[in-house]
């Protein structure tokens, strides 16, 4: 797969995820596979404003190529201006931009998914990245629209290949389903079908290596995005690039590598960090993904979430029954889930598509997801 001038194999993507796809995160699933990496989420007027926090999060690693990372606005000016940042100052090798976020305090005020709507907009934003990007390839993350009243994914696909946009990818959920219910991988065939000239990657239900490989035989997308599906999972880009040429090779780890995996990325995240008790307590949420499936009391789980120091970790992972095999509920969904009753949206929001009016810098809220 080809984005701009850089070639992705396996055809994975990594999807950016807030607080989860940092420098630490990313260099754990590389070591496991090829693809691309994502950054976590940044706002555009962040960047341009030299948030302090904002370039910790998009430091890269030694020998992390391409250097990718994902913006997120809704000013075409501001947009614009950061994408000159990014190819002025080699922050980074790829861009990729957000309207997937279906989190009510960003799509409340016309930001996230509730932005593509707005299809001149949508347009003036796509453009002024393209534009001021220069040589760096621009791609976007979309979901299908509102709800099932209001797609805009079709239209948004051809507005983007049309702009100039290296590649567009679909979350097959609507912002109304959030996480919730089952992607529409339908939707990523016709959005294939639609938008010809540029790849069109799939995101959606990839619990597996398998589950990818079923997705681009039944839609025909030239890549997939992964997202949920690594949480607790980071071998999941072995299998990915194992799957890929053709191997029938599946990771299956004991509970005693999965716990050597989980060691490994505390240890990257207190690096990241530069403390061991903030990088554990970072950590914290990651427990319950990778021990999904295996029996683990619960104390020993509680244990695992409070402690403080690696070694203090170490021990309590070296309790764990080392041979416990992979069972098979530890596969299937983790993360998010659940549906909304309804999108909230600015007053009006639905009223004129054309209505190129850009939302308040209150819609570039710093929550990441899509």
């Amino acid at each position: 797969m080809k984005i701009g001038t850089h070639e992705v194999w396996p055809p994975v993507v990594l999807a950016p995820m807030a607080g989860i796809t940092n420098i630490g995160f990313r260099r754990l699933c590389r070591e496991q596979g090829g693809g691309m990496f994502v950054s976590e989420m940044i706002t555009s007027r962040a960047l341009v404003e030299r948030v302090p926090l904002t370039f910790q999060m998009i430091r890269f690693g030694e020998g992390e190529t391409p250097r990718s990372i994902q913006l997120y606005g809704v000013d075409p000016v501001v947009i614009g201006k950061a994408a000159r940042m990014v190819a002025e100052e080699g922050l980074a090798d790829h861009i990729d931009l957000n309207f997937g976020c279906p989190v009510p305090k960003v799509t409340r005020r016309g930001g996230g998914s509730a932005l593509p709507y707005k299809r001149n907009l949508l347009r003036a934003i796509l453009r002024a990245a393209v534009v001021n990007a220069g040589a760096l390839p621009v791609t976007m993350k979309m979901r299908k629209g509102i709800d099932d009243d209001h797609l805009t994914y079709l239209e948004a696909g051809r507005i983007a290949a049309e702009e100039g946009v290296a590649a567009v990818a679909l979350h097959a959920r609507t912002a109304r389903q959030h996480y919730g219910g089952a992607a529409d991988w339908d939707a990523i065939r016709r959005l294939k079908e639609a938008v010809t000239e540029i790849p069109v990657l799939g995101n959606g239900d990839i619990w597996s290596a398998d589950d990818a490989l079923r997705m681009v035989a039944e839609t025909g997308c030239d890549g997939v995005v992964v997202g949920r599906g690594c949480l607790g999972r980071p071998w999941l880009f072995r299998d990915l690039d194992a799957a890929f040429r053709g191997s029938p090779e599946r990771a299956r780890p004991a509970l005693g590598e999965v716990g050597d995996m989980m060691l490994r990325h505390a240890e990257l995240l207190c690096e990241v960090v530069g403390s061991e008790r903030h990088g554990l307590a970072d950590f914290r949420k990651h427990v319950g993904w990778y021990l999904k499936g295996f029996t683990v009391g619960a104390e020993t789980r509680r244990a695992l979430t409070s402690v403080v120091t690696l070694a203090e970790m170490a021990e309590r992972l070296g309790e764990l029954d080392r041979e416990q095999p992979w069972p098979d509920e530890a596969d299937g969904p983790r993360g998010k889930s659940g549906e909304r009753d309804k999108v909230a949206l600015p007053h009006g929001w639905l009223d004129d598509p054309d209505d190129t009016t850009v939302p308040g810098a209150d819609a570039e809220d710093a929550t990441s997801g899509g």
